[in-house]
């Protein structure tokens, strides 16, 4: 997922959305390990969007406490 895609959720949105991803990542996290899915490159990938969400939910909260 691009930064631009990102930028334009609101903080409730991005909430809810990482939520959604970290359990994704456990989800895929699970499967690799039980040898159900092979390509780990999906975790890695997940865990980038996971941090640009959180990173743009940072900003977007201190945006809104100053």
């Amino acid at each position: 997922m691009k930064i631009v895609d990102i930028r334009k959720y609101t903080t409730a949105e991005l909430a809810k959305e990482s939520t959604k991803l970290r359990e994704e990542i456990a989800d895929l996290r699970r499967r690799v390990h039980m040898g159900e899915a092979t390509n780990v490159r999906q975790i890695r990938a997940k865990r980038k969007d996971l941090a640009r969400m959180l990173t743009v939910l940072s900003e977007q909260l201190a945006k809104e406490n100053v």
